[in-house]
């Protein structure tokens, strides 16, 4: 059996821990290291800056602070293995039906 990391991209292995860990009803992960090269924190071949949006019913209630958190919770192992920075979007599916 081969080891996850060699088998997927880190936008696919983040989209599956924040799916596994908030049951989103709208997703989209984006790879933006491109736009940062030379920038700090950039790696030669990228995968280390991103944007999310994800709408989920799990940020009910929660501050701004506290879904960022989670979210940073949630991708603990991806920060340790080169994800630098994250650009978020978090909301209820009530506050994006506003949006």
């Amino acid at each position: 059996m081969r080891h996850m990391c060699a088998m997927t991209s880190r936008a696919d292995r983040i989209a599956t821990a924040l799916n596994d860990r908030f049951a989103p009803v709208l997703l989209r992960v984006a790879d933006d290291s491109a736009s940062h090269a030379g920038h700090a924190g950039a790696a030669e071949g990228g995968q280390t800056h991103y944007s999310v949006l994800m709408v989920a019913a799990a940020f009910a209630g929660q501050t701004r602070v506290a879904r960022s958190r989670a979210v940073h919770e949630a991708l603990a192992a991806e920060f340790g293995t080169g994800l630098h920075a994250l650009a978020l979007t978090l909301r209820t599916p009530d506050e994006q039906a506003r949006v």
